[in-house]
């Protein structure tokens, strides 16, 4: 087997739980074949991944070589490390207090969650991305939350996959006017569920901010998981988020999990944007009456505790509902009052920034 044949046969070698090999991944760096030895070197970033890819590749070739060594790419300046020091080697990961900028490329980044799911976080996400269009910026959003994926749907681009370009660089899907990437393009169904540990979920949204041609941005908008947990924590180190926006409904269950997201941001250093209460508010259709299903004024009130904007409330309605469900966002197709519930919260946005 020469070495051509070699990366043909590693390249072609399925990853762990992914419909996605190593070729179209990119993750096959350098091959050296030696008399008595093969040398793979794998460019992945985390290194939960790197081990749960190793033994893989080593079962396929150990028949063929008497000694395999895979070796994980760390950076430019330290292509090779082998197994023996890789258990002594750490990553050049930022901290909160100092992040990276994995998105160089991006003037302004803005992280939208949640304490809690089923509060209309990624709808308030796609919204402000598109919002940030219309208004002239280069927008793009990107769907951190893995387990999650609801961004293809709500922009109305869940039937596309992943594609690469000539640059060994993923293309991401465009559709108003914005640029999108999720992992809900990889998966071959849309209900394929990704068993992923966190490492391998923050490696993946890691790959998202380094290997997409995004292109130059005014804003990224980033659709985080709910919650607290190690996304929303390597996000905050690895890069420089202007803003966090908080989507909450006023229901008293949600504002306990949203103060938890409040104290998040503060204690890791990120600038909070302030909070949109979603779910305000029900009109019924027939008498005009109001109800307030959820509770009344939860989100102000959370923003009046932590002194910090209330960006906006948004209602219960129906038709919003289904337009996000259609892929047709509100803030484009939606009649002239629910546009407004979103442009006004971009517009406070951009105060705030």
């Amino acid at each position: 087997m020469n070495r051509e044949d070699l990366i043909k046969f590693l390249e072609s070698i399925k990853y762990p739980n992914l419909e996605k090999s190593l070729g179209d991944l990119k993750l096959i760096d350098e091959v050296d074949i030696s008399e008595n030895s093969v040398k793979i070197i794998l460019s992945i970033v985390s290194n939960d991944s790197f081990l749960k890819v190793k033994p893989i590749i080593e079962k396929e070739l150990i028949k063929k070589f008497e000694k395999i060594v895979i070796s994980k790419k760390i950076n430019e300046a330290e292509a090779v490390q082998s197994v023996a020091k890789k258990e002594n080697s750490s990553l050049a990961h930022g901290t909160t207090g100092k992040p990276n900028n994995r998105a160089p490329y991006a003037k302004k980044i803005i992280a939208v969650t949640s304490g809690k799911g089923g509060v209309g976080k990624t709808t308030v996400s796609v919204n402000i991305a598109i919002g940030l269009a219309q208004k002239g910026f280069k927008v793009g959003i990107l769907d951190a939350d893995v387990y999650g994926p609801n961004v293809p749907r709500m922009t109305g681009t869940e039937i596309e996959k992943l594609q690469w370009n000539d640059n060994d660089k993923m293309i991401p899907s465009e559709n108003f006017g914005i640029k999108i990437m999720s992992v809900g393009y990889t998966t071959p169904k849309s209900d394929t569920p990704l068993v992923w540990r966190s490492s391998v979920a923050v490696s993946a949204v890691t790959q998202f901010l380094e290997d997409v041609e995004w292109g130059e941005l005014d804003f990224m908008v980033i659709d985080m998981p709910p919650g607290t947990g190690d996304i929303q924590l390597t996000m905050a180190q690895e890069l420089p988020i202007s803003a966090g926006i908080i989507v909450t409904t006023p229901q008293q269950i949600s504002l306990d999990d949203v103060s938890r997201s409040v104290m998040m941001f503060k204690d890791i250093g990120v600038k909070i944007g302030g909070v949109v209460e979603n779910m305000s508010y029900f009109i019924a259709p027939d008498t005009g009456t109001r109800y307030d299903i959820f509770g009344t004024d939860g989100g102000k009130k959370i923003a009046e505790n932590y002194n910090i904007p209330l960006l906006g409330q948004i209602p219960l309605e129906t038709k919003i509902r289904e337009l996000g469900d259609e892929g047709t966002p509100a803030i484009s197709l939606g009649d002239n009052n629910q546009k407004k519930f979103y442009k006004d919260i971009v517009e406070n946005i951009l105060k705030e920034l």
